[in-house]
């Protein structure tokens, strides 16, 4: 990062890491599912190619990192365990929940075609996580008892239900139908009015399914001229298991025992109260500004493989300003953004209590929002160009205090833009001219901003102030007053709407015309 004199703010990021040896399980659940599965005429009470869907980005999350072990999910969940050595990330929380969201969200969107080629995706699919923090392989066991059991509750009321809505009855009337009604009297009313047998419904919806990896053995031949050797490799599979978290499943994959730890006996009458205990509230501090602050992952990767123009391209800029502006208007607490190249602050307003201020449901729902938003509209930004894989992003909250720090940490932002815009432009017009990277890196090695300006001036005739403004100013998104006007020039009436500017934040001037932004609103 440069330096500047807003590097303080800095101090103000927390670690957030699981200590070993907790096990850590990433849940990620839908937001707005009941609303998104109405849009887009899912069957009730299951649809099949919805939860193919979700299985196949759950194993693409397997297949992607290393150190997920197994998973298991159901409707519009999924669990996530890592292996108990896991270091991912170092075992921050915020990464950890903010990565897996965005990659699994991106997923959602990019494969929603092999699974629905005939139906356009009428509304934006988004999730939020948490972490589970398991001391030990019995807390897991207990978590994972508890999860399935959720499952086939769930699935059995939900299959009585929606027989009796096609039935004639009324959700109201099905509601009351069903009301105090216990495994075997739901049972009865899918044989008696419908001849259904629930146990000869698919697996999938009653059990749910477990994705995990598990190794086998491969033969290889290393060169033609020696004989084959056989090795270990390590698959990923998908099973539906009346019981995943009983000894006899666990102990079929050894693996699972290997990485997880084994059972040692099986569980009976888990109480969710007692597994909810290990869930990680992580509460921000009241009366603060929240910043959750997202950047792009192994971005340097995705826009040389999209094959970006450097030192800025304008039109992936403009795709990440129009990701943030559907987040403004997707979470009403976000009062401003300011985003430069791979990376977005949302500032959220100080009295804020969405998700009761819980930092992982927080974090992951913007960043997922904002993962799932980037992929729907990378057509309308870039229409001849495909996207080659899913983009992905991490992200984390930090709390300011006071409006001075609010207003330092955007400025550090900004001047960090500056400076790296700056050397940037620099580094690849000398690229450009014909010198090597460690060339360019050489020649700009201690230089000030003034040598740089000069070096862009005398070489390549480029006044730097002169350069798009979003390249040097990044760029601000927040809520603004539109007038309209009739033709005598009379003020009709107003609305409000996000607009995306490009002034200077460090100084007073764009504070002084816009003060509601960084208003404060008290709770009483």
């Amino acid at each position: 990062m440069a330096n500047s004199k807003y590097e303080y703010v800095k101090s103000f990021e927390s670690e957030d890491e699981v200590m070993y040896p907790n096990l850590i399980v990433v849940r990620i659940d839908g937001r707005n599912f009941a609303r998104f599965s109405e849009v887009n005429e899912f069957e009730k009470p299951n649809d099949e190619k919805a939860l193919n869907l979700m299985n196949c980005c759950a194993t693409s999350v397997l297949e992607k990192y290393p150190d997920i072990i197994l998973a298991y999910g159901f409707s519009d969940e999924y669990s996530f365990i890592f292996k108990k050595e896991t270091k991912f990330y170092q075992r921050r929380a915020s990464k950890m929940v903010s990565l897996i969201v965005s990659f699994f969200t991106s997923l959602y969107v990019t494969k929603w075609r092999e699974f629905f080629p005939r139906e356009e995706m009428k509304f934006t699919p988004s999730f939020k996580s948490r972490i589970i923090c398991c001391p030990s392989v019995e807390v897991l066991q207990a978590y994972l008892a508890w999860r399935q059991r959720e499952c086939h509750s769930k699935n059995q009321y939900n299959t009585c239900f929606w027989m009796l809505i096609k039935s004639g009855k009324s959700e109201t009337e099905a509601h009351d139908v069903l009301k105090g009604t216990q495994k075997q009297g739901k049972n009865e009313i899918l044989f008696q009015q419908f001849g259904i047998n629930y146990k000869n419904l698919p697996s999938m919806y009653r059990q749910g399914s477990c994705i995990l990896k598990t190794e086998v053995d491969e033969t290889v031949r290393i060169h033609d001229s020696e004989s084959p050797v056989k090795r270990l490799r390590k698959t990923v599979k998908i099973v539906h298991s009346e019981n995943i978290a009983s000894r006899s499943f666990w102990n079929d994959y050894s693996y699972l025992c290997k990485e997880l730890g084994c059972f040692e006996q099986n569980v009976n009458n888990i109480k969710h109260e007692y597994v909810k205990l290990f869930q990680s509230e992580n509460k921000l501090l009241p009366f603060t500004w929240i910043v959750i602050r997202i950047d792009g992952s192994h971005f340097h990767r995705f826009s040389d493989v999209q094959g970006f123009e450097k030192p800025n391209d304008e039109q992936a800029l403009k795709l990440m300003n129009s990701c943030a502006a559907a987040v403004l208007e997707e979470f009403n607490d976000i009062v401003f953004a300011y985003g430069v190249s791979d990376e977005y602050s949302f500032v959220m307003k100080k009295n804020t209590q969405l998700y009761q201020r819980r930092a992982s449901e927080i974090v992951s729902a913007v960043v997922s929002f904002f993962s799932s938003t980037y992929v729907i509209k990378w057509k309308e930004f870039f229409p001849k160009k495909e996207l080659k894989y899913p983009p992905n992003f991490d992200g984390r909250a930090v709390c300011y205090p006071s409006y001075e720090i609010i207003r330092d940490y955007l400025a550090w932002r900004q001047v960090d833009c500056h400076i790296n815009n700056q050397y940037n432009t620099c580094f690849w017009m000398l690229v450009k001219s014909g010198k090597t990277t460690r060339e360019a890196q050489s020649l700009l090695k201690g230089t000030q901003a003034l040598e740089k300006n000069q070096m862009l001036s005398q070489l390549f005739g480029i006044d730097y102030n002169t350069l798009p403004v979003i390249f040097r100013n990044g760029s601000s998104v927040f809520w603004d007053k539109e007038m309209m006007v009739t033709d005598n020039g009379v003020i009709a009436k107003s609305h409000k709407k996000v607009v995306v500017e490009h002034p200077n934040i460090i100084e007073d001037d764009f504070w002084g015309a816009h003060p509601l932004i960084l208003e404060v609103t008290s709770l009483r």
